[in-house]
């Protein structure tokens, strides 16, 4: 099985911050505007989740559209999972960021243990994948935890959240840069994109009266999705015609 996640590039994180962003906005959507409540929104993008997540793992290779389907619905269930604990249940938002620490830590030591490496560069078996996805969903539950804390109960606000993370995400940036090692670095910046999109989207979508622009959680969704759409495609011609590069040199080798 060749490796199933794609290179880390500028087009990776401007994707993978869309669509946490999306995950936000559109749970906030289904589940608010549209009155499906967080039930029925939780239930019907879990099995949206499944069919893409199996759809995904049967695969061999990187397709680069049924991975970031697979992550969008990721998002969104992810901020689905924290908000049912925080809306339904009242469970404190210091207490569910501190069990998603609690629990993508263990997922990461029980990942290590078994393969002695995290990196996302040797995805290539079953079982890595199965510990990717669990800890992707535990980033985006952790991330929206993380975030709701920063902006709503500390109340520090949509823009200052969106300050923050990204400063937090170029210190880790500079960091990496001057050797602290790569994959802690990835992770620990692939987190906070999570409350850097789950801020960004609150900054956008919610009225002034909030501290938002006022775009809506329809208008801001849709407008990503279409940028998340644009991107992929792009990436998918860019794989496409590396891979028929290598083959043209391959046929034209001696």
């Amino acid at each position: 099985m060749l490796n199933k996640v794609p290179e880390v590039s500028m087009y990776f994180w401007i994707i993978k911050i869309l669509s946490t962003t999306v995950g936000e906005t559109g749970a906030d959507y289904l589940a608010v505007h549209a009155g499906l409540g967080t039930g029925i929104t939780g239930l019907l993008m879990a099995s949206l989740l499944s069919v893409a997540l199996i759809w995904q793992i049967r695969l061999h290779r990187y397709i680069p559209w049924v991975y970031w389907l697979t992550v969008v619905l990721l998002s969104v269930v992810g901020t689905q999972i924290t908000d049912a604990l925080t809306d339904r249940l009242g469970v404190s938002l210091y207490l569910s960021t501190f069990v998603f620490c609690v629990l993508l830590a263990s997922v990461f030591a029980a990942w290590y243990w078994r393969e002695r490496t995290l990196s996302i560069h040797t995805i290539v078996t079953r079982r890595r994948e199965l510990f990717y996805w669990a800890a992707i969903l535990l980033t985006f539950a952790l991330g929206t935890a993380a975030g709701d804390l920063a902006t709503e109960e500390l109340s520090l606000g949509f823009r200052f959240g969106v300050g923050l993370f990204s400063a937090l995400i170029a210190l880790i940036y500079v960091a990496c840069r001057l050797g602290v090692n790569a994959v802690l670095a990835f992770w620990l910046a692939y987190i906070l994109t999570r409350p850097l999109g789950a801020s960004l989207g609150d900054l956008l979508s919610q009225s002034p009266e909030y501290g938002g622009v006022g775009w809506g959680t329809i208008m801001t969704s849709l407008i990503f999705l279409s940028i998340i759409a644009i991107l992929v495609l792009v990436v998918s011609q860019n794989q496409n015609r590396s891979a028929k590069n290598v083959a043209d040199n391959q046929g034209n080798a001696p």
